[in-house]
């Protein structure tokens, strides 16, 4: 059930023009990681509506001061960059629609859609709307959120995306907005 650009609009009306940009991207990883419901597909859009401010943003936000917490330290560590202040962190910051961060998640991510690791040498591969959309969905699928979508789970899928519950008001509207715009009962 392949997604229109007006749709896309209806659920993210911020994203402007972003929405022509990003409407094949999204169709194409979204068959191709069975996102094929309504139900995945209202949770899918309302997450990555959410950590890419409306596909408005495929790079986290950030100067050098924000970014060091990747880049030395106990979650610099978790996420496989090295302790040293090497900028790490400001290299393998959040990208594509799903905010990928951390060496360790792009070696990962690298290998699910290319076969190799060239997204270590190439993080900004990930801000082209194709492998931000794919990065997302790839993410969506590895972790099991088809199934959580299938049943309705949304504040587990933002746990498992987000760590917390983050920004979980606009996830709820924006998961309520792609419901109705795909004519899901509310949940």
């Amino acid at each position: 059930m392949p997604l229109t650009e007006p749709k896309l609009l209806e659920i993210m009306p911020n994203a402007r023009t972003q929405a022509g940009v990003f409407i094949s991207a999204l169709n194409t990883a979204m068959a191709r990681h069975q996102i094929n419901s309504p139900k995945r597909i209202a949770a899918f859009l309302a997450q990555i509506g959410h950590e890419s401010g409306q596909l408005r943003y495929v790079r986290e936000l950030g100067g050098d001061q924000y970014l060091s917490k990747y880049d030395t330290g106990t979650l610099a560590i978790r996420l496989g960059n090295t302790p040293e202040a090497d900028g790490d962190g400001q290299r393998y910051r959040g990208r594509g629609l799903i905010q990928i961060t951390g060496r360790d998640n792009y070696r990962r991510c690298s290998l699910g859609l290319f076969g190799d690791e060239r997204l270590l040498t190439l993080p900004q591969l990930l801000e082209q709307p194709q492998w931000a959309a794919e990065s997302a969905a790839w993410f969506w699928e590895l972790n099991g959120l088809n199934e959580l979508a299938d049943r309705d789970q949304f504040n587990i899928i933002t746990r498992r995306i987000n760590g917390g519950l983050n920004g979980l008001q606009e996830r709820l509207q924006l998961w309520a907005r792609a419901r109705a715009v795909l004519c899901l009962p509310s949940a």
